[in-house]
């Protein structure tokens, strides 16, 4: 597979998790395990493209495939539009929830376009779970990152 762009390649047990083999094998912990039975999207990575929760994938599942990580979403230091957006939005507080969210806000634009509105952000941010914020801030870190995307 493809993890961030660069070819990674390993043998692991047809049980290993997505998320175990990016945390413990490749050491990129910006992907979080918060439930382990995919309610709380903490552990969201993208596979070709499309936002998976990796505490439910298996790693052979990604096999042949594209994982973006939180870590491969800045590019030569610059934060991806989602990212700056989150931190200029405050769309954080302790952080943990973080990287699943804008994971998936990210999705969420490549799939309905930089016009998305707060019903739509409010109902597919469902499957990610913050127990800071009140998500207030996060909705509108997702429409600023929308724009800025350009998507």
């Amino acid at each position: 597979m493809n993890v961030n762009g660069e070819s990674i390649s390993g043998e692991v047990e047809d049980r290993m998790l997505l998320v175990e083999f990016l945390r413990e094998h490749l050491r990129l912990t910006g992907t979080h395990v918060g439930c382990d039975t995919s309610q709380c999207g903490a552990c969201v990575v993208h596979v070709n493209g499309v936002s998976v929760k990796s505490c439910t994938t298996l790693a052979v599942q990604a096999e042949g495939g594209d994982v973006t990580t939180i870590e491969g979403l800045a590019i030569n230091g610059e934060l991806h539009p989602m990212q700056q957006a989150f931190k200029d939005n405050h769309g954080l507080q302790c952080g943990f929830c973080t990287p699943g969210m804008v994971m998936s806000a990210i999705d969420i634009v490549n799939r309905n376009g930089s016009d998305v509105d707060e019903a739509t952000v409010r109902k597919e941010l469902e499957g990610n779970i913050c127990r800071c914020t009140g998500y207030h801030n996060i909705v509108k870190a997702v429409h600023a990152g929308a724009k800025n995307m350009g998507g």
